[in-house]
């Protein structure tokens, strides 16, 4: 009886070792940021007078209905909009919208900005669009900011509320 259950105990203490050498191997990066809202550019930020590292803001105002955003350390963004359309009409006349995620860094031991953009994702006129990327992230990369952008990377929605 006694050598049944160390057989079993050994068994057991084999397939944990094995699990948990497989799941090792298969640990998701960190997630640097998760945002909830993004919020469309407007007032003083419209335009180019005040860009925001420098990224300048689209031409006229815009609203955002929703808007999520998750960066991994690996560089991978997923952004989801739904409604980013001109406060004006309530429509989005831009076909393309693209993900840019910025960062402060350091580059030769001063402090700079380091902007990356993802390529072209189609957008809907009603401004739904899913922009699913990899950038390469400088190192390192503090308090990033993602934008949405035109194809022209001026920025219609940014993280934020």
């Amino acid at each position: 009886m006694r050598i049944k259950q160390v057989v079993v105990l050994g068994a057991a203490l084999t397939i944990g070792l094995v699990m948990t050498a497989s799941s090792a191997g298969s640990v998701d990066p960190a997630t640097v940021l998760k945002a909830e809202t993004l919020a469309g550019v407007t007032g003083p930020y419209v335009g180019s007078a005040n860009p925001i590292r420098s990224v300048n803001g689209g031409g006229v105002p815009w609203d955002i209905a929703e808007g999520k955003a998750v960066l991994s350390a690996d560089g991978h963004l997923a952004v989801k909009v739904e409604g980013l359309v001109l406060t004006a009409t309530g429509t989005n006349p831009v076909t393309t919208f693209r993900g840019l995620v910025s960062c402060q860094t350091i580059v030769d031991g001063a402090t700079a900005v380091v902007n990356v953009s993802t390529d072209a994702f189609p957008a809907t006129t009603t401004g739904d669009s899913k922009i699913e990327a990899t950038v390469t992230l400088p190192s390192p990369c503090f308090a990033p900011i993602v934008f949405v952008t035109s194809p022209g990377d001026s920025w219609f929605a940014a993280t934020g509320v």
